[in-house]
């Protein structure tokens, strides 16, 4: 998913990469995490990931001038966001998609959803799943306006304090069938 080496692209006025996640990367990604969640992903979490070959991506972005790149990097850039996701047979599960609070509303989640659904056609896959929060509204209507519809709910999925739990919802995008209407969208 990741091809560093090849041109950068742009969006929002700023030049922009993906980069395939490493060891060196997760220092930053998981201090992005713990910003961005009330119960993020442990390294432990990205690092079995990274080790079982699965698909992880950090978007990065030239700094705009005045913008001061939290967390820091060597180089400079800016951390947007990642992903993280597993290929099965003839489907991907998202497993973690995050936009860094301060680069929030910018249409960055969608334009990683976009890179996603690319790479998991190139892999032949027919579907892409994922689970939400229940209670993550700004994320479930994202996915709702990108064409991911509700199929289910993992009751008591996810950590929600001392001793409670919340539900997962559980969404699907069928891959062949959004690919035919955006084809026949685009068709005069």
């Amino acid at each position: 998913m990741a091809d560093s080496a090849g041109p950068a692209l742009t969006h929002s006025q700023r030049r922009i990469a993906f980069v395939a996640m490493t060891d060196a990367d997760l220092d930053a990604v998981v201090e992005v995490e713990k910003t961005a969640y009330t119960h993020p992903w442990s390294r432990k979490h990205f690092s079995d990931s990274l080790q079982s070959g699965y698909p992880a991506v950090l978007l990065l972005g030239e700094a705009l001038p005045g913008e001061v790149a939290h967390p820091g990097r060597v180089d400079g850039r800016v951390l947007l966001g990642y992903l993280v996701a597993m290929p099965g047979v003839d489907e991907v599960h998202l497993l973690n998609i995050t936009v860094a609070p301060a680069q929030q509303r910018q249409g960055w989640a969608r334009f990683m959803l976009d890179a996603l659904v690319l790479w998991s056609r190139g892999q032949r896959a027919q579907w892409l799943w994922l689970e939400v929060r229940h209670s993550n509204t700004p994320a479930r209507a994202l996915y709702e306006r990108y064409g991911f519809a509700q199929v289910g709910l993992r009751r008591g999925y996810y950590p929600a304090g001392q001793r409670e739990r919340e539900d997962a919802v559980v969404m699907s995008l069928n891959l062949v069938v959004a690919q035919a209407q955006a084809t026949q969208q685009n068709t005069p």
